[in-house]
């Protein structure tokens, strides 16, 4: 792909007026919204200064190649950059294409059980763990805000956000529905039997402002189920909130009914913030339905099958027959595919923008 220099020159004057800008500014406000226009867009300009010291590195070889005594030693030298150029030019590619806003940001999980009865709430809870190891293997921490446990064990529903670097980037396509395949403990003839879980990543975007009014929301306490004994909460500190406008209703079931109303008003703004979202994303679809799209949650996107040990990804028509690895946490071969399929139909974008 040959980018075209007047984008590449975009990206350092912005990059210079920033920088200049940051220096002067007192405003801290402002400094806040500079630092994090500098921070992302560093990278970028960075890759662009790579790409054009290499070219120019390329043009002096190729002068240096017109002198006998110098040639081959310059033709060397030349060829090894003509190499390397291609792979230069793809990141700066991938730099510059549009890309998910939110792809840094934390993320809200949510991991219910679907068709199945009892084994899918295990299999919930098997889902949950594999993104608690997953997210523990690259130091993110996981905190619950509410689950239901399952009758015989695992969940009817879990909720909690995951908070680190790139979070939602490398989860985002989770979204949908996985189902598994297996003999259930209980079933005493062997048989197979299927059942799903669904998954819904949500980014957790703290500076953005969702404004939700007073009239538009219903406010109910009730008494939190737990698992019997200690557990069981006495008091009615759970809280239940339902957006009227939307219908969407969210709960946190902690000890201290404040701590549930402030978390449940912040799962009710992450939800919010991905309606519009999904919004967007089905506006866009219009122009590009990418293979790997994770806006439509009710989507069958994977298979576990555990008689043959094999984990089958249906977007882009990936088996790995490594299920164990895979639900202990190792979850970097399936994301890596995925990402770089994305990163394909964003690279195809760019370059039908390009001509």
């Amino acid at each position: 792909m040959r980018l075209p220099q007047a984008r590449l020159d975009q990206v350092l004057d912005r990059f210079h007026q920033v920088e200049a800008r940051m220096g002067a500014a007192t405003d801290g406000q402002e400094i806040v919204r500079l630092s994090k226009e500098h921070a992302e867009i560093k990278p970028v300009a960075d890759a662009v200064m790579a790409l054009a010291r290499m070219r120019a590195e390329m043009a002096d070889l190729e002068v240096m190649a017109a002198d006998p005594e110098m040639a081959d030693m310059a033709a060397d030298e030349l060829e090894t950059l003509k190499a390397r150029l291609p792979d230069m030019e793809r990141d700066v590619a991938l730099l510059l294409a549009p890309r998910d806003a939110d792809e840094n940001a934390s993320a809200v999980l949510e991991v219910r059980a679907g068709t199945g009865g009892d084994e899918a709430a295990l299999f919930a809870g098997d889902l949950f763990r594999m993104y608690s190891r997953y997210a523990s293997t690259r130091g993110w921490r996981v905190e619950v805000d509410s689950a239901t446990e399952g009758e015989a064990g695992g969940y009817k529903e879990i909720i909690a956000t995951v908070t680190g670097d790139g979070v939602f980037g490398r989860l985002k396509f989770e979204s949908g529905v996985h189902r598994v395949q297996r003999v259930p403990t209980t079933e005493a003839g062997g048989r197979i039997h299927t059942s799903a879980a669904t998954v819904a990543v949500l980014p957790e975007v703290e500076d953005v402002e969702i404004e939700i009014h007073d009239k538009d929301i219903r406010i109910d306490t009730f008494r939190a189920s737990g698992s019997g004994g200690q557990h069981v909460n006495k008091t009615d500190s759970a809280v239940r909130i339902t957006h009227l406008p939307s219908g969407i209703v969210v709960t946190s079931s902690e000890k201290s009914q404040h701590v549930n109303r402030d978390k449940a008003m912040k799962n009710l703004r992450v939800r919010l913030y991905d309606m519009q979202r999904q919004e967007k994303d089905l506006a866009r679809s219009s122009a590009r339905k990418s293979q790997v799209g994770s806006g439509d949650r009710s989507e069958r996107i994977r298979t576990y099958n555990f008689p043959q040990g094999r984990v089958t990804d249906h977007r882009i028509g990936l088996t790995l027959h490594s299920l164990p690895q895979i639900l202990e946490g190792d979850l970097d071969p399936m994301l890596n595919a995925l990402i770089a399929e994305d990163q394909a139909a964003r690279l195809a974008d760019l370059e039908a923008e390009f001509g």
